[in-house]
């Protein structure tokens, strides 16, 4: 069972995510994270998009990244990084690092493969991103496109921000999260979209619990149906 969640940023995919992964006891793959784990390795080696493109993808595919507890930690080599690629800047760089097709290419390989383990080592994986029930699985039986309202998912990075006692205001989240959507759905290669079959759940009006509730009724349907074709069969 793969679970494909999609959705701009703020929408509550991480969360929604790793709810679920705990819930069916499913792996979780914080997809967004693999592309920061690119932007740190680029940042100190001071490369630069475009002039270094060549060199980023060469560099994108020797890196050896890795996703620990769950995707709650995150690895180059033996270097855990979670907190690192979690600054603004880091954000702001993996936009750039993101759009590059080569690295792309390079990275949505290893999610595939790190899912696929994922279904045969304990059944199934949740993964949340933009692309992935467009480009990275656009077979997986549970497709999700979350949304929220402007000013809602400004108001969770802001947040975000202040937990992590960084200086921020109202005015910085909105402005980070309006170029943020422009930099996903104006990109050339795997733009943010949803898929024409995907489940559309507003997270405006709802708690986390009930967004994870209404995915998990949408996966159970989908586990029910699997079996009763194996019994069939």
């Amino acid at each position: 069972m793969i679970i494909a969640i999609d959705g701009p940023a703020g929408a509550g995919k991480s969360t929604t995510a790793r709810a679920l992964a705990e819930r069916f006891g499913y792996a979780y793959i914080d997809t967004g994270a693999m592309y920061r784990a690119v932007a740190l390795a680029v940042a100190e080696a001071n490369l630069q998009v475009p002039t270094d493109n060549e060199r980023i993808a060469a560099l994108a595919r020797t890196l050896p990244i890795a996703l620990k507890d769950n995707g709650q930690r995150i690895y180059l080599g033996e270097r855990e990084v979670t907190a690192l690629i979690r600054t603004p800047e880091i954000g702001a760089l993996t936009s750039k690092i993101s759009a590059l097709p080569e690295v792309r290419h390079i990275i949505v390989q290893q999610q595939r493969d790190i899912a696929r383990r994922s279904e045969q080592e304990c059944g199934g994986a949740v993964l949340e991103g933009r692309d992935i029930q467009t480009v990275v699985f656009p077979d997986a039986p549970v497709k999700i496109f979350l949304t929220a309202d402007l000013d809602t998912r400004a108001q969770r990075r802001l947040q975000q921000w202040q937990e992590k006692g960084e200086a921020a205001s109202s005015q910085a989240a909105q402005q980070d999260i309006t170029a943020r959507d422009n930099r996903d759905s104006t990109r050339e290669v795997s733009p943010l979209q949803a898929a024409p079959d995907a489940e559309h759940i507003s997270t405006d009006a709802l708690t986390p619990e009930q967004v994870v509730e209404r995915i998990a009724q949408i996966v159970q349907s989908k586990l029910t149906a699997q079996q009763v074709r194996a019994v069939s069969l």
